[in-house]
Formats: structure tokens, C-alpha cells, sequence
């Protein structure tokens, strides 16, 4: 971790303490980084731990071993040597590797649901059945900004692989660590000069990549990147070093999607089977099983990602006693996805008797057939700076840190356009069927169509055009800054090894705007899609292999250069008549500070390490936000901007017992406690002020919701062989309180409170909830086989986890929490030896709930079920002894389908499906 020196234990301490963070892995330092692919053969340390805590990259899985043996809390890690060899696209996947990760595609607002899936990459990440919005997330130890506009969440699609060559997960929290971390704490690590061995030393890289279903619609799907590290070493005793990389790397998709389930919430699209006169659910039959699919859309997710960004590492060791550092991170991504739809709508619904009495079946009388375009651009970027020093000074080891970063999630402009085959007539198309989809294998749902509907949707350009298009923009981002102080006391005997303490104060700023400009239609009579200029081409297949209906490639240019053509200043209508509250409807502005302070001891009783503490944290939320009030007539008056305040104080207590028998095991124990703020959108969202009947309801965000609290127990055993061997069981039970699930820009559990004249809206606290659930982990490699098979190894992990909660509403008791699996798995058969080195692995995650009720019945069996993912991933590298290094990586070699959304947990017939097809990297990389 610096310059070696010949140390007492204390200096030693102070010494390898470069780069502390509160919030990170306390985790004992691991050998450096080589500058060159590391010996397979090389086995774990064995030495004992002793409280040596530091920030270090790893270089390869026996480095990340020894840290997660060393360390006094419940880790786990992924080496710089995983992360060169899985096929993921970014570290959100790659965190999919782990134990006790589930990684969603989808999250909530403009990033949700099916289209947000249609990207085809994960996107956020959650820990131990908890969403992703329970994490906290560090970069080299310090907090990043949330910039997303509904959720605490970070979209983790932003980073790749290729920019961070440590992934470390806290799966428990030390007291000196962040205290809302419920799920677990995740740092992103990159490394320094002293990471590595060599004075001098760098890489190159390039990669190329092609994705199968761009190609299957007849476009390159090419891609490809570079990316370069450097570090040097200097001054008169090497104590200055300097790492710097960066990146750049780019992708262009078109992938496949269904949207029954999207098409029957939007549209209202459903109906059930067997029904009641009046479309009810018929006495006796499951709703959930009793689900029509009556409508459906079909479409075509294209576009492209442009990602580049950079780390930036200064080190001094200015003398054995005082090590200086700043680090600094940046990475950006640009996306701009365009969805081409065909939507097949039902109309004239009506329910026929059938053979059973008193039951019914739904009839679609007749069926419209739509087309609609729309964008789903992000520009996003997140950026850390941080400065600190490590200085000892007898016992004492001090630490001060300041750090600042800035997180962006941007709409920078979506625009829309449809068309109608039906906009001046309501004669549709004449269908009479109970459904419109039949099903295949697999239960795979293809829409039934007609002759005259199947020419309908071969020509979409001969549609009406309905409008000259919309265009919705949209800002949203967080500055946080703050800076921290950890000292530490280590004595020379007695079972008292150290005392540590420490003080944190975090500000952080939020801004969210929403605007949205409709251009006024077209109702001449005589102007179809094909005259406005926006085709460019088309797709032979909507839905290759599947769907064989042409469609019209759209140019997002030409639906810009049309809309900013027809748009007038009076178009602005995001939220209202009025220009005033049109513009200031969807904004919100908030500020958070939040003041820390803890201690801890440790206390070594022989093989038993005893580490107790305690933490509070006071936070201070200001919100800012749009209120929009109506008379008693219903008219809209002008509005003005409201505030709030929201404070919370949290003593939080720990207790981690180690107990170590042998230098080969340990057995931990721990209980702690944490929570979760709710989302800023839940305690400041905007107001609406209706009068009616003479009676006054108040809409808005509620400033007294509670925080999320748990009490987490944990318990785990680890041990490492002499033979490459690597072994851990876990067990983790969560009691939670005062539960908030993600409701994106609605209101979690709604609920109306007042008497008389005035009735207040607001979203409420749901009850109680547990988590509870078993993780294991394996790595075996054969070193005991004869040469050349001992070079062969396999590694499995796999969790099995429960959880139930109450949402707070009628019905809605014995949930379980949202993107949340009851199993979770990844198998890997490894070969490693003479530089070659060949990964073939198996990933499997189970059922979850990604949405309540989603079709707003008031009931648990409309719930958003996503079925499970299984996916096998093939790496295959040679490391030459000259640098060179050939890497190829495939993703979803058995192009299963990415995603697959259902309503109702027994029920297939509203599915929302994304095909992505495979992916296919091949890297080049010289070290030098």
C-alpha cells in the first residue's frame, strides 16, 4: 500500500491505512497488485489477522480470499482479475455474481417497466432481498451522489467493468460505517501507484463487440472500446505515485419486446375469462389464474450507448508516519433508445354467456390498430473527488478526509409521435374473440390476426397521423459534499487493542424539473404517418423469429425537426391549463444534511475478536416544491412554491464477535442496526389543492414519514485449504420497521386523513417485515490432480432467502419485498494454467415481485411478477509472456430471454418479454 517499511505493529497500522474511508470494507490490506497476470497456482495467505484496515484493489480471486478471511466484517469481493474475465456489460452485472445480488433491468420512472428493460442491461442491484434503494454506494471509500428523480438508487449501468478493478460488498456495517445501509454497502475500488510492483507500468486495451439481435434485424450491432492505465512511482525514496486510466467504449442495440402486461395497464387491456355480467372476476376462479390478455403491443427497442470516463490517483508518503492522497473518478454515459410500437388495442368489449350458467367470457367486438414512436434518451454522469491524509503519531492513527461528487440522471429531450388507422372513424376492425393472443411453447404469446388486421400492420405510413409529436424534458441530479475525521488508539497490551472514533457532516443539494410540450393535432383529413417525412427504411420483422410484420424504421431527428417546426410557447402542458403551474408543476428542490458520530473498541481475547460500537446520525431534509391549488368550481389557480422539513436522530449499536481457531477459519457473529430515509419524491412531492363540494383535498408529500429501520443478525463461517480451496456459509435474518416500497412518482401506501371540510392525501409508513436467509460459497481449485488438470476448478454460490412485509394497506399484509428472489445461484467450471485461462458459468435467479398491484385492483394478485433468468456466460483468455492478453467473453450464450414480466404469480397471459439476444466481446490488452 506504500513505500515498505520495518515497522512496529503500531506504524504498520498507520502505515497501510492510506486511503481509509468511513463506510468502507474494514478489511486487513492484501498483497499488491502485479503488474503482470498472476500465478494461478499461488495459495491464500494463512497468517493471522490482525486490525490492519485498509483501502487496496486485489489483483486476482486468492487475493480477494485473504481479504475476505482478514477482514471483521462480512464481505465479499470481486478481484480485478473477475471482473477481466466475466461477460457482463457493467458492474451492476457484475455484482450479479456474488452471493445474495439480484440485479434488475428495470427500475421506476422513465427507467421502468418493459421499455427500460428493452436496453437489455442491469441496471441496479439488490442486496439480500432488499432494493437497491436500501444500499449505500462508496467510490474508494466515499459517498456518491444519487441522482436519479424517485429513488435513492444509483444506476450502476453508468460504470463498466473496465472502469474500477475492485468491487468489495459489505453484507454487515461496523459502526463506523454509514448507518442506512440495510441491504449492504458496495465500494467501487480503484487503484493506486502502490497497488502495483513496478516502478513504471501501464496497459492498453481494446475491445470489440457485436450483439446477436441487432444483427438479427439486419443491423451491425457492432461496437467496441479502449481503455489505458498508467502509474509511476518517483522521488528520492518513491514516495510520490500517480495513477491515472480512462475509458471509452460504445454499443449499438436493437432488441425485441412484448408488452401484454404494459399494454393491459396503460390501455386498460385485460379482462378476465371467466367473468361476471358485468366483467368481474366469476365466483369461484383465482383471479390471477383467470386472466385474457384482450390487447397487446409489439415493438422494436434501437439505439446506441456512448460511455468514457477516468480515475485519477495522487499518493504521497511524506515520511513513515503521514500518507496524503487525492483521488478523483468520472464516468458518463450517453443512451439514446427509440421505440417503434405496434399497438393492437381492443374496443367494443363485451361478455357473452357461455355453457356454464351464470358466467361469462369477454367478446372484442373489435380491435384498433395504432402505432406510436417514442424516445427514451438519458444522459447520465457520476463524478467523486476526494483529499485525506493517514498520519500516526504514537498510538494515535488520524484520518481526515473531505470529499465531493455530483450525480446526473437526465431526459434530455423524449419525444413522441403516433398515428391512428382509427382517428376519424371508430370501425376498427371487426374481430369477435374472446383474446387476442394464442400461445405457443414456452407459453410465448402471439397476437391472432385477421387478414385485414395483418395488412393493417404491414403498412403503418398509410396510418392518420394523430399530432406533430411531444417532447418531454427533464433535469434531474445531486450535488453532495462533506468531510469526515476518524481517530484511532491502539494499545500495546492487555485485551484492549484499539479504540476508534470519529465525527462525519455530508450536504447534499437535489433538483428536479419536468417539462412537457404538446404540438396541437392534425385533423385535416388527409395527412398519414408517411407524409411527415419520419420514416427512414424499415425492419423486414418487428419481432425476428417471432412476428414477421413490417415496420418503419422512425428518425428521431426528423420527429425533433417536425415537433421544434410545429411547437408553440402556449404547447407547454405538463400538468395543467395554466403556463405558471405548467412550468413549475414538476419541480422539486431539496437539500440534506447529515451530521455522524461514532466509536468503537476492539477486543482480543485470545482467537476471539470482540469489536462493539455505537453511532448517531441526525439528518435535516429541506424540500421545495409546487403547489397547485383549484377554486371551488374546479378551476385551476396560479400555484407557488412550498416547503418542508423533515428531521430524523438514530442511535445505532453493533456488536461483531470473530472467532478465529485456526489461521485457516473464522466464525462470525454480529447484530447491528440501520435504516433508510424514504425517497425525496415521498416527503416533498408536489401539491394539489382541489375544492369540491366544499370540501378541501390536499395532495402532497408527507414530511413525517418515518425512516426504514432494521435489526440485522448474521451469522457465517468461512475456511480456506492448503489446496486452493475456499469455503463460506452464512445465515442473515432482518426484522424491519415502518416499511416504504418503491412506488416510483406515486405515492407509497396513499392515504387520506382529516374530518369535516379539509381531507389530506399523502403517502403513510406500511408495518413490519423480516428478511431471513442462507448464502454459501465454493471455490475448489484441483491443484492435487496431475499436471495439466490442476489447473482445473469449480466455484458456486447460492443464496436462499425469505421475506414478508406489510405494506400498510388493506390486503397487502404478507407481501414479499420487491426484487427480492427466494433462490439465487452461479455455478463456474474454471481452467487455469499457462496463461490460459477459460470460464464457462451458469447464473440462475428465481421469481420476484418488481411492482404492487399493478393494475390498481386493490388486491396482492395483480402484483408484477418477473420469471426466472437463466443465463450461461462463456470466457476464454490467453495471457502471453511478452504482456499481450486475449480475452473473449459471450453473454447469454443460449440467448434466453433477458426478461419476462407477468401479472399474477401463476398466470403467463399479460407478459411483458425483452430479447436481447447474446453478446460477444473480444478484448486485446498489452501490459507493459
Amino acid at each position: 500500500m506504500g513505500k515498505q517499511n520495518v515497522l512496529t505493529k503500531k506504524a504498520m497500522v498507520a502505515a497501510v491505512c492510506a486511503a481509509l474511508g468511513m463506510g468502507m470494507a474494514h478489511a486487513q490490506s492484501a498483497p499488491t497488485q502485479s503488474d503482470k497476470p498472476a500465478d494461478a497456482t499461488q495459495k491464500p495467505a494463512a497468517d493471522k489477522a490482525v486490525q490492519m484496515k485498509a483501502l487496496s484493489v486485489v489483483a486476482n480471486r486468492y487475493d480477494a480470499t485473504n481479504l475476505r478471511m482478514d477482514s471483521t466484517n462480512t464481505v465479499d469481493v470481486l478481484s480485478a482479475a473477475d471482473l477481466q474475465r466475466t461477460a457482463v456489460h457493467n458492474v451492476a452485472e457484475a455484482l450479479g455474481l456474488m452471493s445474495g445480488v439480484n440485479v434488475t433491468t428495470t427500475g421506476t420512472g422513465y427507467f421502468g417497466g418493459v421499455d427500460g428493460a428493452a436496453r437489455g442491461e442491469g441496471m441496479f442491484a439488490s442486496v439480500r432481498g432488499l432494493p437497491s434503494e436500501y444500499n449505500v454506494n462508496l467510490i474508494n471509500g466515499a459517498n456518491v451522489a444519487q441522482g436519479m428523480p424517485y429513488s435513492r438508487s444509483v444506476q450502476l449501468s453508468l460504470l463498466p467493468p473496465s472502469g474500477l478493478q475492485t468491487i468489495v460488498l459489505n453484507k454487515t456495517s461496523t459502526a463506523e460505517m454509514d448507518g442506512d445501509a440495510i441491504g449492504g454497502t458496495i465500494d467501487f475500488r480503484t487503484p493506486s501507484a502502490f497497488d502495483f510492483k513496478k516502478d513504471v507500468s501501464g496497459s492498453v486495451t481494446a475491445s470489440g463487440r457485436v450483439e446477436s439481435r441487432a444483427r438479427d434485424y439486419g443491423e451491425s450491432g457492432l461496437g467496441g472500446g479502449l481503455a489505458a492505465e498508467m502509474q509511476t512511482k518517483f522521488g528520492s525514496e518513491k514516495q510520490f505515485g500517480v495513477y491515472v486510466s480512462g475509458y471509452y467504449d460504445y454499443r449499438n442495440i436493437a432488441n425485441s419486446e412484448i408488452g401484454a402486461a404494459e399494454s393491459a395497464s396503460n390501455d386498460g387491456s385485460w379482462a378476465f375469462a371467466h367473468a361476471n355480467a358485468d366483467g368481474s372476476s366469476a365466483a369461484g376462479y383465482d383471479p390471477a389464474r383467470n386472466l385474457a390478455s384482450i390487447g397487446a403491443n409489439a415493438g422494436i427497442a434501437s439505439g446506441f450507448e456512448r460511455r468514457y470516463g477516468g480515475n485519477v490517483s495522487l499518493d504521497w508518503n511524506v515520511d513513515p508516519t503521514l500518507h496524503t492522497y487525492a483521488k478523483m473518478t468520472y464516468a458518463y454515459a450517453l443512451t439514446e433508445q427509440n421505440t417503434t410500437y405496434n399497438q393492437l388495442l381492443p374496443a367494443n368489449v363485451t361478455y357473452v354467456p357461455t355453457a356454464t350458467p351464470g358466467v361469462y367470457a369477454p367478446n372484442i367486438g373489435r380491435i384498433a390498430n395504432r402505432f406510436w414512436f417514442e424516445t427514451n434518451p438519458e444522459r447520465a454522469d457520476l463524478a467523486t473527488i476526494q483529499l485525506g491524509a493517514d498520519k500516526t503519531a504514537g498510538g494515535w492513527t488520524i484520518s481526515p478526509n473531505v470529499f465531493w461528487s455530483i450525480g446526473r440522471n437526465d431526459r434530455p429531450e423524449h419525444v413522441e409521435i403516433d398515428g391512428r388507422e382509427d382517428k376519424y372513424s371508430q370501425a376498427n376492425f371487426v374481430y369477435n374473440q374472446p383474446s387476442l393472443l394464442g400461445y405457443g411453447g414456452g407459453h410465448f404469446p402471439y397476437p391472432q390476426l385477421t387478414p385485414a388486421l395483418a395488412n393493417s400492420v404491414n403498412n403503418i405510413a398509410s396510418m392518420w397521423a394523430n399530432d406533430y409529436g411531444e417532447v418531454t424534458r427533464i433535469r434531474s441530479g445531486q450535488k453532495r459534499g462533506g468531510a469526515k475525521l476518524d481517530m484511532r488508539y491502539d494499545f500495546e497490551d492487555g485485551p484492549l487493542q484499539s479504540i476508534k472514533f470519529g465525527v462525519k457532516y455530508s450536504d447534499s443539494s437535489r433538483q428536479f424539473a419536468n417539462r412537457d410540450w404538446s404540438t396541437a393535432g392534425i385533423n385535416d383529413g388527409v395527412t398519414t404517418l408517411g407524409d411527415l417525412g419520419i420514416f427512414d427504411g424499415g425492419y423486414s420483422s418487428i419481432f425476428p423469429g417471432k412476428y414477421p410484420w413490417y415496420t418503419p424504421k422512425v428518425s428521431r431527428a426528423a420527429v425533433a425537426d417536425l415537433i421544434k417546426a410545429n411547437l408553440q410557447p402556449s404547447d407547454l402542458d405538463t400538468c395543467g391549463s395554466l403556463y405558471v403551474n405548467n412550468d413549475n408543476c414538476n419541480t422539486m428542490r431539496g437539500t440534506e444534511a447529515v451530521s455522524a458520530a461514532y466509536a468503537m473498541a476492539t477486543i482480543n481475547t485470545g482467537d476471539v475478536e470482540i469489536i462493539p460500537g455505537v453511532r448517531f446520525e441526525h439528518t435535516s431534509i429541506h424540500n421545495t416544491f409546487w403547489t397547485t391549488p383549484h377554486d371551488a368550481d374546479g378551476n385551476e389557480l396560479p400555484g407557488y412554491f412550498d416547503n418542508n422539513r423533515t428531521v430524523y436522530n438514530e442511535p445505532l449499536g453493533s456488536v461483531f464477535v470473530n472467532w478465529r481457531p485456526t489461521s485457516n477459519a473464522v466464525y462470525r457473529f454480529a447484530v447491528w442496526q440501520s435504516y433508510t430515509r424514504p425517497a425525496f419524491i415521498q416527503l416533498g412531492g408536489g401539491s394539489q389543492i382541489n375544492i369540491s363540494n366544499g370540501v378541501t383535498t390536499i395532495t402532497r408529500g408527507n414530511p413525517n414519514l418515518d425512516p426504514i429501520k432494521a435489526t440485522n443478525v448474521d451469522l457465517a463461517a468461512e475456511w480456506t485449504t492448503n489446496q486452493g480451496g475456499y469455503f463460506s456459509f452464512s445465515g442473515f435474518y432482518k426484522k424491519l420497521k415502518d416499511y416504504i416500497y418503491d412506488s416510483g412518482g406515486g405515492q407509497a401506501n396513499p392515504n387520506t386523513q382529516g374530518a369535516g371540510t379539509v381531507l389530506v392525501k399523502t403517502p403513510t409508513n406500511g408495518g413490519d417485515g423480516t428478511v431471513q436467509g442462507l448464502e454459501m460459497t465454493a471455490r475448489q481449485k484441483f491443484q492435487f490432480l496431475p499436471d495439466p488438470f490442476d489447473g482445473l476448478g469449480v466455484s458456486v454460490n447460492a443464496t436462499r432467502q425469505n421475506s414478508r412485509v406489510d405494506l400498510g394497506r388493506p390486503g397487502f399484509a404478507n407481501e414479499r419485498l420487491q426484487a427480492a428472489p427466494r433462490t439465487m445461484a452461479n455455478a463456474e467450471l474454471f481452467y487455469e494454467k499457462y496463461g490460459f485461462s477459460v470460464n464457462l458459468s451458469y447464473h440462475y435467479t428465481g421469481s420476484y415481485i418488481s411492482t404492487y398491484d399493478f393494475l390498481n385492483q386493490g388486491q396482492p394478485w395483480d402484483d408484477l411478477w418477473i420469471r426466472p433468468i437463466r443465463r450461461v456466460d462463456l470466457h476464454a483468455g490467453y495471457a502471453m509472456a511478452n504482456g499481450l492478453q486475449f480475452d473473449l467473453q459471450i453473454s447469454n450464450l443460449t440467448k434466453q430471454y433477458q426478461y419476462w414480466s407477468h401479472i399474477g404469480r401463476n398466470s403467463l397471459v399479460n407478459s411483458d418479454i425483452v430479447d436481447a439476444g447474446m453478446t460477444t466481446l473480444l478484448t486485446v490488452k498489452y501490459s507493459f
